[in-house]
């Protein structure tokens, strides 16, 4: 039985800096998106894929919010209004998951803000779903989620509906073509207060939603017919000259199955899924547990996992083709070990096979056109979709990718070479050390005493003289400037001259200063000199 299983080879798609917390493939296998908690979105095309696994396009769907849940449209073509589209808010987290369209030619992106987001088969955004009031007691009337998203996914067979549940502890069922929602579903609680919504799904049908609560429970809806009623019911009508449009919404509450503590209560149910007859649903748990559950008999579970690390709260779980198998992954419970890609028996639940994975291993998909096994691991430092195949029991995808070359680039034309930059600030003689609260290191002190003596003059223990140490005359040589200057007397020191008898010495003297001079005798008025002042001791004598 396990030589049936693709997991031969395995080709890692790199581009995510950290763990990869959720992904899908299109239903034909030729793309795939992937998003984690680096806030990004990574989408990669096996038809033109190298051996070097790189995305041919990458995207932060929402800043400073990590990915959740990612999810492909119907097959069919979709029409988004894009003046629906709401503002961008504030910087947000991603919740990995993302979900095509049943057509493939969309995908759903829910990231751990309020607002999931929409994008065409290209990674342009199409829409946002709009972002509810938090000032609004009862969520039931408000047009969305007002906190952090958990979970998402797209109707199996509506192109135009999809599904959100988030931590205000409602799910919520959206018209993706006007933009807004159709249906408000409020948990049917054990006491007054507000639990999160850790996990949701549709079933294979559409007919049923599945959600896993914070405190352990499992909910069931069935929502073929009429489902719920008006959320205007009971509402005092709002004076027409506020002009506030009519709650158009339904809203629900009751389930139609429940069970308490399907998982123990302080753990999150990080995900639901049906099987494709809708008859069975597996759950996976923070409590380290995956169980099999009957619809049909909705009290306990057929059979129960455990031994299964979940640090994550998107950790996924999967059917495989037949749904003979079941897939998911371990979290690395410290920084020496890692997690591990695990494959259960659909009915039994024993271990198949077990692969080590370099950290945690959150999103899983089983591909079943292509028969290939995508994984999401990594951790803080590093993280990739690793591809799991064989290449007799597989077919396209990364069989293919594999063993394409990367692209070299090409030099037999010529080519411009890298420009140099040069950074002032970053040669010595440029950098400001003057700035506040910027210290200076004791080696750097030194190498800033040294560069300024070298700019300054020789002090007195050196020659004297401009020439040697900034002064003249005094390089030890026989320059005709300096025997010039000597002879004249210039090169005497300043500091020691009186200037006062240096000047005087010209006085009634006919030399080269008098003829300067000269021409001032005759309109020169008579010398005056300043009376001595008398001290104040002696004029009182």
């Amino acid at each position: 039985m396990v030589s049936q299983l693709p997991l031969g080879c395995s080709f890692d798609l790199l581009g995510p800096a950290k763990c990869v917390t959720a992904l899908e493939a299109d239903h034909a296998g030729s793309r795939l998106v992937a998003g984690g908690n680096d806030y990004m979105c990574h989408l990669y095309d096996f038809g033109g894929l190298k051996s070097d696994g790189r995305s041919f396009r990458s995207f932060e769907v929402t800043e400073g919010h990590p990915v959740v849940a990612v999810r492909i449209a119907p097959r069919t073509c979709l029409h988004f209004d894009i003046l629906h589209v709401q503002p961008t808010d504030p910087p947000v987290t991603l919740n990995s998951q993302t979900s095509w369209s049943p057509t493939g030619d969309a995908f759903l992106v829910v990231t751990s803000y309020s607002q999931a987001k929409l994008y065409n088969r290209d990674g342009k955004e199409l829409g946002e779903l709009p972002k509810g009031d938090m000032y609004i007691r009862d969520l039931k009337n408000t047009k969305g989620h007002v906190t952090n998203c958990t979970g998402g996914c797209w109707h199996p067979t509506d192109k135009t509906a999809a599904l959100t549940c988030s931590e205000d502890g409602t799910l919520r069922v959206w018209d993706v073509t006007e933009v807004q929602q159709k249906t408000v579903i409020k948990p049917q609680l054990a006491r007054p207060g507000r639990v999160s919504v850790t996990g949701c799904s549709y079933s294979a049908d559409g007919r049923l939603i599945a959600a896993g609560l914070a405190d352990g429970t499992l909910q069931l809806w069935d929502v073929r017919g009429k489902f719920g009623q008006s959320a205007a019911i009971g509402l005092v009508p709002v004076p027409k000259a506020q002009m506030v449009a009519r709650q158009a919404w339904t809203y629900a509450s009751a389930p139609g199955q429940i069970v308490r503590a399907a998982h123990q209560p302080s753990s999150d149910i990080t995900c639901v899924r049906f099987s494709l007859n809708s008859q069975n649903m597996v759950s996976r748990g923070g409590d380290g547990t995956l169980k099999l559950w009957d619809l049909r008999s909705f009290k306990a579970p057929v059979r129960s996992a455990d031994g299964l690390p979940c640090n994550h709260g998107t950790t996924q779980c999967c059917y495989g083709p037949g749904e003979k198998y079941i897939l998911t992954g371990t979290s690395a419970e410290a920084k020496d070990r890692n997690g591990s890609l695990v494959v259960l028996h659909a009915d039994s639940l024993d271990v198949l096979a077990e692969i080590a994975v370099d950290g945690s291993v959150v999103g899983v998909q089983w591909h079943p056109g292509i028969n290939q096994i995508f994984a999401g691991c990594g951790g803080r430092t590093g993280g990739c979709v690793r591809t799991f195949y064989d290449p007799k029991l597989s077919t396209k995808g990364a069989v293919v990718a594999a063993s394409r070359a990367p692209r070299t680039i090409n030099t037999d034309f010529m080519q411009l070479a890298a420009p140099t930059i040069y950074n002032p600030n970053a040669l010595p003689m440029y950098r400001d050390e003057s700035m506040p609260g910027r210290p200076v290191g004791k080696k750097r002190r030194l190498e800033l005493e040294a560069e300024k003596r070298k700019y300054q003059p020789a002090g007195s223990s050196m020659a004297k003289g401009v020439g040697t140490g900034g002064r003249l005359g005094a390089t030890g040589g026989t320059l005709l400037t300096a025997h010039v200057l000597a002879q004249q007397g210039g090169l005497a020191n300043f500091k020691e001259e009186d200037a006062r008898a240096a000047f005087l010495q010209h006085a009634d003297k006919e030399d080269v200063f008098s003829r300067f001079t000269a021409a001032y005798e005759k309109t020169q008025g008579p010398t005056v000199f300043a009376a001595e002042e008398e001290d104040e001791e002696d004029a009182g004598e």
